[in-house]
């Protein structure tokens, strides 16, 4: 066991591709060890069954897993239909069973268009979000139902992957609190038969997709090998922001900037955020453009 004292003040973005059957929680805990790292978190929930793409930050990386909670989603998953379940998953009772008659690939395509764009969502009692202090899911275990207020969330792309066999699978990208369980029960509803979600893989975390995942038994193999092989596993910090505008300071400005003083930089975009760097290389963390045309530092990275 390292000492907390021991542990290494290493920095960076790590795309874990998060098994089926474990907690985000647990996946990050056990990325925390394998990296002997002093800080980490991850940056969004899975649920225990699903899989896919959990970005994990390390050390200073930390500073901007916010950006990352409120980007938008995608994720491919499957229902069986006709059976509905309790909390919209495999893993939950049994309410009903309905038959499923004759669906056309088109009948589909129709029910998916009615569940694109801006939507009323409910939260699930089986989620984490907490009513006085307690998640819900430990309130629908005692059998305990209580109100939840409708969110608002966007889905802003759902397609029809496959159809047969009694299930369906479907691919969707969507905003931040979009829970797909839920959407799965409206759309078996819809079709007037009931579904749940079977499987479920998170795909892209904007703006990174599942191209560069790394699973936990190839993490494992590169610790045997040393940390210098696990940190090349890593993305760089900045590589959250791809989009944002870079500012790059020199000499005095770069100091003041560390110094958390807002300053003047030549061709420096006129409004908006931006990342700021010492340079071309060092990365110092994010900023925005005030109204008189100066960089203030928001966040900066040690």
């Amino acid at each position: 066991m390292i000492n907390r004292r021991d542990r290494r003040p290493v920095s960076g973005v790590l795309l874990l591709d998060k098994p089926v059957g474990w907690t985000s929680n647990a996946a990050l805990q056990a990325i925390k060890r394998l990296y002997q790292a002093r800080k980490a978190g991850h940056t969004g929930s899975l649920d225990p069954l699903a899989s896919g793409l959990l970005p994990i930050c390390l050390g200073e990386a930390t500073k901007l897993s916010g950006l990352l909670l409120n980007a938008d989603k995608a994720y491919r998953f499957t229902c069986r239909l006709g059976v509905t379940t309790d909390t919209g998953d495999a893993e939950g009772g049994v309410l009903i069973t309905r038959p499923v008659g004759p669906l056309s690939r088109e009948q589909v395509e129709i029910a998916l268009r009615r569940f694109t764009g801006v939507l009323q969502q409910t939260p699930p009692m089986y989620s984490a979000l907490k009513r006085d202090g307690q998640p819900l899911y430990k309130l629908a275990r005692k059998g305990i139902e209580v109100e939840r207020v409708p969110r608002e969330v966007t889905v802003r792309d759902l397609r029809l992957l496959r159809l047969g066999g009694g299930e369906l699978e479907c691919e969707l990208r969507c905003s931040k609190g979009t829970y797909v369980r839920v959407l799965a029960a409206d759309l078996g509803e819809a079709l007037g038969c009931g579904a749940h979600v079977t499987t479920l893989r998170r795909i892209a975390v904007e703006p990174y997709d599942a191209r560069r995942m790394v699973t936990l038994e190839a993490l494992r193999e590169r610790a045997e090998q040393g940390l210098a092989a696990l940190d090349e596993a890593l993305l760089p910090a900045d590589s959250a922001l791809p989009d944002w505008p870079a500012v790059r300071a020199r000499g005095d400005a770069a100091f003041y900037l560390r110094q958390g003083q807002p300053v003047l930089v030549p061709r420096a975009p006129t409004q908006g955020w931006v990342r700021l760097y010492e340079g071309e290389e060092r990365f110092l963390g994010i900023g925005e453009v005030l109204d008189d045309g100066r960089v203030a530092p928001r966040r900066l990275l040690l």
